[in-house]
């Protein structure tokens, strides 16, 4: 039986259980939970970095978005709330729309 250690989500001990597998699981605390979705976060992210198709990087970004709402969540805010910051750092800051790539700073 493999063994995969790792967050899932909410509906795959269902499909497991639907395909006549069996298997463990358990339910996180809260200091094991933010860690292991830091953990996902990462997982997610290289998956994205490794398509290479459109299909497949949407797929990968939509994980990314739902690691982001869970993180968000776990935070206590939501994910509007996320996202006037996200606008407010963009308005002092920019984004990332103009390609910009620094080489180098003098001094």
């Amino acid at each position: 039986m493999p063994i995969y250690n790792k967050l899932v989500r909410d509906s795959i001990p269902q499909e497991i259980e639907e395909a006549g597998k069996k298997f463990t699981t358990r339910v996180l605390d809260q200091q094991e939970y933010i860690k292991e979705l830091k953990k996902k976060s990462f997982e997610e992210l290289e998956e994205y970095v490794n398509t290479t198709n459109q299909e497949d990087a949407l797929e990968e970004l939509a994980d990314i978005l739902e690691i982001i709402h869970s993180l968000a969540e776990y935070h206590g805010v939501s994910i509007d709330k996320l996202e006037e910051i996200r606008q407010r750092k963009a308005a002092k800051r920019g984004g990332f729309k103009d390609k910009i790539f620094l080489i180098e700073v003098e001094g």
